[in-house]
């Protein structure tokens, strides 16, 4: 008897339908094609285990699979219950007359139980599209799913409870997400708060001036000077996550396997890798190709702590997604492309020994010394980073001080209204959202300057020799304060503040 029975595989985020025929005929054997990897060619072990422990059988005849389309790698052990299922049908064992009305997932363990599996919600969208009625799945992965409306999603814990549905038996329910109680649940706010940090008021305003705009930022500072502390504060300050932004989130952390019995992802990531990851690690890959740091940062920050200690090899790897927001991984016979699209923020110690060094020493040695460690990071990654700014230890009296100072919530109102500005200014305009994006095309358009801006900034490049790579960056921040001001112009003001946003630039830095 052939049966066909259908599940799914995920290349990049998003999802192919694959129909798995079952044909068992006479003979014996178990013949398994349609390039399967090895975890699928084992599952005839953990499905004979599975069903006998469940008052069923393997038959013992000739079972032929093909997992179609056959020219596409298939790999995981999410295919065992849809393998189990078509077998149970195909022998006759069980009803099935409804079965092509669901794709069916899930990893099954000797006792029948199931495993959750990865890309649960690229697998429900794609579900959707093709017509389909439901979804079977591992109830830990039921939330993520089940935020893709007009698909009926069962999360189930057993091989049996799936059995039963097929035979008529049980009550099992599909899971129902509210998906406004969801973002409702997620405006929570996170537990770190600007309201916690004392002092480092002109840090907190050039936080929130990338955030307002999206622009990658470096903090250059001691140890011990709250480096980190103001970084994974940066995430509370965004803009809070549209239904699409979330969704793209939720796809690439469900891909990754990251989500943990969550429905949609309502709170922008902040990933933190060590300095000795790996390319692969970053940016995605490896023989079966994983999203990387840099995608599970999508519509969040990607903080790199320590940058000079990367691997330079590392961060090279990084300009291309930086610029297109988006990592694409070639292999012989396939191409995936993750979303890439995050806020850089870098942090790293002015010296080797940790502390500012007198860059005007007579001997040279320790102006050289600074020189060669900041050297590490190379000028085109730089050159993408839009604001440097240096952090110094808080006094004492700051420190110690108990009045509570500006919340995030406060300045997150601030940098939400800026972005509306920029929405607003960039509408016509495909792929860009907010300043940091700008061509230069667009800074020429939207970053025009009077003779007094333009005679302060020809000053300020001259005076503090400041690179040529500075002028757009210089313009693009400008761009941003006065968005927060809410001026339709770039005057000389903003553009004296965005001037001091480029310390790595001046001389005496990196040259």
């Amino acid at each position: 008897m052939l049966v066909k029975v259908f599940g799914s595989a995920v290349f990049g985020v998003e999802a192919t339908t694959i129909t798995i025929e079952v044909n068992i005929d006479q003979g014996i054997g178990y013949h398994l094609v349609g390039l399967p990897d090895n975890a699928i060619k084992e599952s005839s072990y953990r499905i004979a285990a599975a069903l006998k422990n469940n008052g069923y059988h393997l038959p013992g005849k000739k079972i032929t699979i093909n997992m179609a389309p056959a020219d596409l790698r298939k790999e995981g052990s999410a295919y065992d219950l849809t393998l189990a299922i078509g077998i149970l049908v195909a022998s006759g064992q069980i009803q099935g007359q409804e079965i092509a009305r669901y794709v069916i997932m899930g990893e099954l363990s000797l006792d029948g139980s199931l495993q959750p599996i990865r890309g649960a919600l690229p697998i429900a969208i794609k579900a959707k599209d093709d017509g389909f009625t439901g979804f079977f799945l591992p109830e830990q992965n039921a939330k993520e799913a089940a935020v893709v409306e007009g698909l009926d999603v069962f999360g189930v814990s057993n091989l049996q409870e799936v059995i039963d549905f097929f035979e008529g038996k049980g009550d099992l329910r599909p899971t129902i997400i509210d998906i406004k109680q969801e973002f409702h649940e997620g405006s929570i706010f996170p537990e770190h708060d600007f309201a916690d940090v004392k002092g480092q008021e002109s840090i907190k305003r050039c936080m929130e001036i990338a955030a307002a705009g999206g622009h990658n930022i470096i903090l250059i500072g001691p140890p011990g000077s709250g480096k980190t502390m103001l970084a994974k504060r940066l995430p509370s300050i965004l803009p809070p996550m549209t239904l699409r932004e979330s969704l793209e989130t939720t796809k690439i952390h469900s891909v990754a396997g990251k989500l943990k019995e969550i429905g949609l992802m309502t709170q922008r990531p902040f990933r933190s890798p060590h300095h000795t990851v790996s390319n692969v690690a970053l940016v995605g890959g490896g023989s079966y190709p994983q999203p990387g740091e840099i995608s599970m940062a999508h519509n969040g920050v990607l903080f790199l702590d320590e940058l000079p200690e990367f691997k330079r090899e590392v961060l090279e790897v990084m300009r291309q997604p930086l610029e297109d927001r988006e990592v694409t991984i070639s292999r012989a016979k396939f191409t995936v492309t993750y979303p890439a699209s995050f806020m850089l923020v870098a942090s790293m110690n002015p010296s080797p020994g940790g502390f500012f060094i007198d860059a005007q020493s007579s001997s040279g040695t320790a102006a050289a010394e600074m020189q060669r460690y900041m050297g590490k990071i190379s000028g085109p990654l730089l050159d993408r980073i839009d604001i440097h700014i240096e952090v110094t230890p808080v006094p004492f009296e700051k420190l110690s001080d108990l009045r509570r100072t500006e919340s995030s919530v406060d300045i997150r109102a601030r940098v939400t209204s800026a972005r509306a500005i920029q929405a607003k200014r960039f509408e016509s305009v495909s792929g860009v959202h907010y300043n940091a994006q700008m061509s230069t095309r667009l800074i020429r358009e939207f970053c025009a300057l009077d003779d007094s801006s333009l005679q302060l900034l020809k000053s300020a490049m001259e005076r503090l020799n400041l690179s040529a790579r500075a002028y757009d960056r210089i313009l693009k921040v400008a761009r941003t304060i006065a968005d927060l001001e809410s001026s339709s112009k770039v005057e000389a003001q903003h553009i004296a503040e965005a001037i001091q946003y480029r310390s790595l630039d001046r001389d005496g830095w990196l040259g």
